[in-house]
């Protein structure tokens, strides 16, 4: 939560690497570190930390009945229609918490104008927004979510939120009365002993002589001891009846999970083991199943043959009576086509429909020679008579009257 008071702009917008600007094609960009394009999923965390602060479940969520977003909602695409109306959505309700009026957007709004607007109320509370639009459009990103991180920030600062100073219970140790021993109490009072001389002197150098007279000492209290003999004072039937009284309690129940490796392990060693005993019982069966079963096969085999020598002669007379089938079939086939030609021939009236055709053909023919006779027999005659009418004049040209004669 820590990480969330100050804020970490994206790529483009001061991400902790310094950056040279110039104008126009002369631009140089110095290259982000390897853990920049992870940067977005720390600023999204810090940002729903940031809107829990703000009740945005109340506030927002219930009241225009949206699901409330994922730790990475806004830094993976998942639904770029729908993370953009989120995002649309979450900045007005933060500009108005910020204490500025900013409109609700709609569904069929338009997407560029309702971006220059966040823009522009961004860049009226003093923050920078050095990039294009266009990056906002697709609903996700580094842009989209240092835009929302700003404007949550703002309203924070507008309803004066302050961090305050983590409160750490103080716990409580409680004292176990155990009856000790000489060695375990000697043992303690020197643990004692070593924590009051460090915390007396913390800055002080070690006194290694101090040290070396504690543990001469500590070694001579335990090899006292030791050279004592130990007596038992405990009677053996009062021993005996406490241990069957706390024996239950004693026991261990080990619940047995199926997740567990060992219980696998032990199935796997049961699986074997009757897998090997119901192979024993059962190989003697498929044996004798194999001899068995080879057996018949070379019976089968035998009688085969036998039939295949007495019936020689029989299938050598079943292969020429198939081939003189095949050739009465073949034989079939050519009878069986000219009878559906001789039939086509008669059924079709193909060819009487050409013969008349051809009737009226030559009827027409005919007409049309007899007009030519008739043509050809006229101009004949009229030539015989013009002929005939040429011979009579001539005739009567050649008889010249003998008045005409005797006058010469």
């Amino acid at each position: 939560m820590a990480a969330a008071a100050a804020v970490v702009p994206p790529s483009g917008l001061e991400d902790g690497v310094s950056r040279s600007r110039g104008e126009g094609a002369g631009e140089a960009v110095v290259e982000r570190g390897p853990g920049a394009a992870y940067h977005m999923f720390v600023v999204m965390e810090d940002l729903v930390e940031k809107l829990k602060l703000l009740r945005y479940e109340e506030g927002l969520l219930r009241k225009n009945n949206l699901k409330p977003p994922s730790r990475h909602y806004f830094a993976l695409p998942t639904n770029p229609g729908e993370q953009f109306y989120m995002f649309c959505t979450l900045a007005a309700w933060l500009i108005n918490k910020a204490g500025r009026p900013f409109e609700q957007p709609q569904e069929y709004d338009d997407p560029n104008a309702t971006i220059s607007n966040i823009l522009s109320e961004l860049r009226s509370f003093g923050r920078t927004a050095d990039f294009p639009p266009s990056k906002l459009k697709s609903g996700y990103g580094e842009h989209v979510c240092y835009v929302l991180d700003c404007l949550a920030e703002e309203a924070l600062k507008y309803i004066g939120f302050t961090w305050k100073r983590p409160s750490y219970p103080v716990e409580e140790v409680e004292e176990e009365t155990v009856p000790e021993d000489d060695a375990e109490l000697t043992l303690n009072k020197l643990d004692e002993e070593f924590v009051e001389e460090e915390t007396d002197n913390e800055e002080n150098f070690i006194d290694l002589n101090i040290l070396k007279a504690q543990t001469y000492h500590l070694d001579m209290n335990n090899s006292a001891k030791q050279e004592d003999i130990l007596e038992s004072t405990t009677d053996a039937a009062e021993w005996s009846l406490e241990v069957e009284r706390v024996l239950p309690q004693l026991k261990v129940t080990i619940r047995t999970d199926n997740k567990d490796w060992r219980i696998h392990v032990d199935q796997m060693h049961q699986h074997k083991s009757g897998i090997e005993s119901a192979l024993k019982e059962t190989k003697g069966y498929l044996d004798k199943l194999q001899n068995e079963i080879s057996r018949t096969l070379e019976k089968i085999g035998s009688r085969e043959k036998y039939i295949n020598n007495q019936l020689e002669h029989l299938i050598q007379e079943h292969r020429a009576a198939q081939a003189q089938l095949s050739e009465v079939t073949e034989e079939l086939e050519k009878v069986k086509q000219e009878m559906e030609e001789k039939g086509s021939s008669m059924t079709d009236g193909a060819p009487l429909v050409k013969i008349k055709q051809s009737l009226t053909k030559l009827k027409q023919e005919i007409i049309q020679m007899d007009i030519r006779i008739g043509v050809v027999e006229h101009t004949l005659l009229q030539s015989k008579l013009k002929e005939k009418s040429n011979m009579t004049r001539d005739m009567h040209a050649t008889i010249i009257p003998e008045s005409t004669l005797g006058s010469y």
